[in-house]
């Protein structure tokens, strides 16, 4: 059966949850902190706005809107890996390089109580 055929009520659910986590998994294919991030945000807060719809032609239209976004999702990853740069801090990434020739990794000193 195709994923543009027509959702009944007994097979919608697990196409849906499907199209979720097809959703979030290439959301966290990009290279960006702050798009990945925002991909699962707003793939996370479209389902729950719309968790209560009971409407099988709007479950339809929205399921169709879903499919167009992952299709969307998977372009922009592909591109967005074209353009990778250096992790950031809160993703676990270096605070920064030493200059020396070593390529030595520099630590900030912690300011705290010493």
């Amino acid at each position: 059966m195709s994923s543009t055929s027509v959702l009944k009520a007994g097979e919608s659910a697990p196409k849906v949850l499907s199209l979720y986590r097809q959703l979030l998994r290439q959301g966290n294919q990009f290279a960006a902190y702050n798009f990945r991030e925002y991909a699962k945000r707003r793939t996370r807060d479209a389902f729950r706005e719309n968790k209560t719809v009971d409407d099988p032609r709007r479950v339809q239209e929205l399921f169709q809107k879903g499919l167009r976004e992952l299709q969307m999702l998977k372009r922009q990853t592909v591109i967005s890996q074209f353009y990778e740069s250096d992790r950031l801090v809160v993703e676990g990434g270096l605070s920064g390089k030493d200059n020396s020739g070593q390529e030595g990794i520099v630590r900030q000193k912690d300011t705290g109580w010493d």
